[in-house]
């Protein structure tokens, strides 16, 4: 008889393994991508990038040993990453924890005591008429084991598996995002020495100017109006440079930060930098299948949507009963040296069932809960799909635009330095009014600074397209 309920206790156990795979509820929303997204970009065709594989590695291309050293030191050192792999790890350890369901749990314990038992409920009592005292010695092994017959535990794994993915997504976003940020910082500091160097220069031409006004004006050839003008100008020029020297220093705090040192540390050698870093090639785009393949936030939705399914799955499980196998061991003796007789060992084992049933309510809100967060997850996975399309598509338009922009800079910028000889020579042949050379130095003036914020501009445009496009990660780091 004992070996037949032990058999049945056995298959009982057994089918439950097999179940286990089982999960209850709805499989998880597929995450489709646009097929008008998955190819060539509306930018690409511009002979300013290329369609080869998008770089992870892309500020080597700019062939800058100093940059390539600030962002070794950011991703060495920056606080943002360094609690991103924190994170990472947390999540890793709640996977491992949500794993540990698969098994077994177990317990074991260990106690001592002496007791006496009041002398109104005792029914031997001592001379003192009180109740005697008493040791007890107890030692056992608690086991249990769910049986996964709805598929809770694996759905639980999982949604964890997911999460960690997500954290590792989120990581890869934080990376790109240091990358990009640490290039930029460097070459806004590039970019305001260079923009002050113009603005340096054309004060020097422009002090010139006013002195040879007054030396005009005192000699008699010039006039009150000729001096005026001249020192106006260099005074505009000179309101310049406080401006652009508190955006090098705000550019240098803010690399300073981003390479985990205090504004006092900021790198000499990107305070030295005159010119902001160019690029000799064009730029490698990939298409768009490649880059929501490697957009990190895409993964990161993707695993979220994943995760929230999962937990759909979880809480439809809850609707349904949770069974454990459990069994205990152990021995109880009021002597210590009698816990291994034979006579004082105990065990149990057996199922254990807990439903919930008839009161389901709770279950099925938390159903509609985790139903709404899945879809919300769908369509953040959605939007953030087009989002990466569009800032890639933007980043592509605003590149191309600039260099058209900055080509036509650097005309204008030629004809007014070419206009500003040629009205000096004419004013030195007596042709003109030495007015008409303060206007053509002034339009030469602000010809020059808006060709040096085109310089800014254009690569802060390339570092944009470049982050669009996810660089700055792999996807084994």
């Amino acid at each position: 008889m004992t070996r037949t309920k032990t058999l049945s206790f056995l298959t009982v156990a057994a089918s439950g393994a097999l179940l286990a795979a089982c999960a209850v509820g709805p499989q998880a929303p597929a995450a489709d991508l646009p097929v008008a997204g998955t190819g060539a970009f509306v930018g690409s065709a511009s002979t300013t990038v290329s369609t080869a594989q998008a770089r992870d590695d892309w500020w080597r291309l700019y062939d800058d040993p100093t940059l390539d050293g600030l962002i070794r030191q950011a991703f060495a050192e920056n606080n943002e990453l360094e609690a991103a792999f924190a994170n990472l790890r947390a999540v890793r350890a709640s996977l491992s924890e949500a794993r540990v369901g698969r098994f077994p749990t177990t317990t074991t314990s260990a106690q001592a005591q002496r007791s006496r038992a009041s002398a109104a409920t005792s029914s031997v009592l001592e001379a003192d008429g009180k109740a005697p005292e008493i040791d007890t010695y107890d030692v056992g092994l608690s086991a249990s084991y769910e049986v996964d017959l709805f598929g809770r535990v694996e759905s639980t794994i999982r949604a964890a598996r997911a999460d960690a993915r997500a954290a590792e997504a989120a990581l890869a976003t934080v990376q790109v995002s240091v990358a990009a940020e640490t290039a930029r910082a460097y070459a806004d500091a590039c970019s305001a020495n260079a923009q002050i160097a113009v603005a340096e220069r054309t004060l020097g031409l422009q002090r010139n100017t006013a002195q040879l006004t007054q030396t005009l004006l005192d000699g008699g050839a010039g006039t009150g109006l000729d001096v005026a003008s001249a020192r106006a100008a260099l005074a505009q020029t000179a309101a310049t440079l406080p401006t652009l020297r508190a955006s090098r220093n705000e550019a240098l705090y803010r690399l300073a930060t981003l390479t985990g040192v205090t504004p006092a540390e900021a790198s000499q050698a990107a305070a030295a930098c005159v010119r902001p870093p160019q690029l000799s090639q064009p730029i490698p785009v990939g298409d768009g299948a490649a880059l929501l393949a490697r957009r990190p936030d895409v993964r990161q939705a993707e695993a979220n949507l994943a995760a929230a399914a999962a937990r759909v799955n979880v809480a439809t499980a809850n609707l349904y009963p949770q069974i454990s196998l459990g069994g205990s061991l152990g021995s109880t003796a009021q002597d210590s040296g009698e816990l291994g007789d034979d006579q004082n060992f105990r065990f149990s084992f057996g199922p254990l069932i807990s439903w919930s049933f008839p009161n389901v309510f709770a279950a099925r809100a938390q159903i509609k809960a985790a139903d709404a967060r899945s879809d919300a997850a769908l369509a953040t996975f959605d939007q953030t799909v087009l989002t990466a399309l569009q800032e890639t598509e933007t980043a592509l338009s605003n590149y191309a635009n600039e260099l058209d922009r900055r080509a036509a800079l650097t005309e204008a910028r030629d004809q007014a330095a070419r206009a500003a000889n040629l009205s000096r020579q004419r004013f030195n042949a007596g042709a003109d009014s030495f007015l008409v050379v303060l206007d053509a130095e002034r339009t030469q003036a602000a010809a020059d600074a808006a060709l040096a914020q085109s310089d800014a501009l254009v690569t802060t445009y390339q570092i944009a397209l470049f982050r669009a496009l996810a660089g700055g990660w792999q996807a084994d780091s």
